[in-house]
């Protein structure tokens, strides 16, 4: 468990649970899942103590599922949204160091533009991606988040926030969060720009694919990979979906909090602005999902044309040497019959005469069909 206490100018990590809430700012507790379930009894104890209430027993419940879809749910005393975040790091492959999901670069592992293009990194690729829900509980002034047991998102954001009081983020904000809401959001939509940062990957494996699909040359025979991309590709729309809308939820549930300042409705309308950024950012991971389902969906179907075109000229060319030589046997069936009084047959230049008759005719159907196309390659 790592405890925060921040506001707009502090930014500072407690070594326990205080007994009363800071006078200011908010506190963030961010905790593994299972120590959450181990802690359930003194976090309850101290909710009610700082807020005048309690985690109910179906959002805990939520909390604590490691397959539950991302959604989001609200009470007259907090909200509660769960988004589920990348387990594999965007970008990497398996096998690679530093394969936690959800933290700054990559860890030396391999990325889309290092690794090789291949079938197999391709199989890799498509199999180590993988979710994990990531829980919020948003209270007035306390964040609760309960992370997969790794809980590197918390220490990436822990990092971050430290290093914006510092003034040593100079890519970030230099502002700090001031309200569970907004930490919530900025969280969530890092989480979601690990899904867009995953875009470059699918869409080179799926290139790979797809070229060796449609290389006319190669026999392929690695369907496996194609259904495994298949399935992420959709098991990735669904998330989306619940995604975008959890975040849609959250938006409408904004516009329902109570009004008491201009200052509150100021707040209020920067995180509708954060908010409607993430979801545009769901939305274009989303449509960048659905374009990849729609492509390699293409490109099977284009594969069995080709397999049927080249089928297609195997026969072809099979019957056109078929319809050559059916006359030349025709030829020689007539020279093959059993009777004494056959033409040529008793001259010494009857053979030569045959097999010119058969030249002739061979070379005079496979121009004809030539001609017409019905030889060769290209149409």
């Amino acid at each position: 468990m790592r405890i925060f206490h921040l506001s707009e100018h502090i930014y500072e990590e407690l070594s326990e649970l205080p007994h009363d809430l800071p006078a200011q700012g908010f506190l963030w507790i961010g905790m593994p899942r299972r120590e959450f379930e181990l802690q359930l009894p003194t976090m309850q104890q101290r909710l009610q103590h700082w807020t005048g209430a309690q985690l109910l027993d179906l959002h805990i419940s939520d909390l604590l599922n490691q397959q539950l879809p991302s959604h989001f749910d609200y009470t007259s005393w907090y909200d509660l949204m769960v988004f589920r975040r990348l387990a594999a790091l965007p970008g990497s492959l398996p096998g690679g160091p530093g394969g936690g999901g959800g933290g700054g670069g990559n860890g030396g592992a391999p990325t889309a533009d290092e690794a090789p293009h291949t079938v197999a990194s391709a199989d890799r690729a498509f199999k180590s991606i993988d979710t994990s829900p990531v829980g919020f509980a948003v209270f007035d002034r306390v964040l609760i988040t309960v992370h997969p047991g790794e809980c590197s998102l918390r220490d990436y954001f822990a990092s971050k926030l430290g290093a914006q009081q510092e003034g040593r983020d100079v890519r970030g904000s230099t502002r700090l969060p001031t309200s569970p809401a907004e930490l919530m959001l900025r969280m969530v939509n890092h989480m979601v720009d690990s899904y867009l940062d995953l875009r470059r990957l699918l869409t080179r494996d799926l290139t790979t694919l797809q070229q060796l699909l449609l290389d006319r040359r190669s026999h392929f025979r690695d369907w496996n990979v194609v259904l495994v991309a298949r399935d992420t590709l959709s098991r990735l729309e669904d998330i989306c979906e619940d995604q975008r809308s959890a975040v849609q939820e959250w938006i409408d549930a904004l516009g329902e909090w109570p009004m008491r300042s201009e200052q509150e409705e100021r707040e209020r309308e920067l995180l509708r602005v954060r908010s409607r950024d993430v979801l545009e950012h769901v939305e274009r991971v989303l449509t960048h999902v659905r374009r990849l389902e729609s492509s390699a969906e293409t490109s099977v179907q284009m594969h069995f044309s080709l397999t049927g075109e080249r089928t297609n000229n195997i026969m072809r060319t099979l019957t056109v040497l078929t319809a050559i030589f059916l006359p030349l046997n025709l030829i020689t069936g007539v020279f093959g019959m059993n009777f004494d009084n056959l033409p040529l047959i008793h001259q010494a230049t009857g053979f030569w005469i045959a097999v010119a008759l058969m030249a002739g005719l061979a070379v005079g159907l496979g121009a004809f069909f030539w001609r017409k196309r019905y030889l060769g390659t290209s149409n």
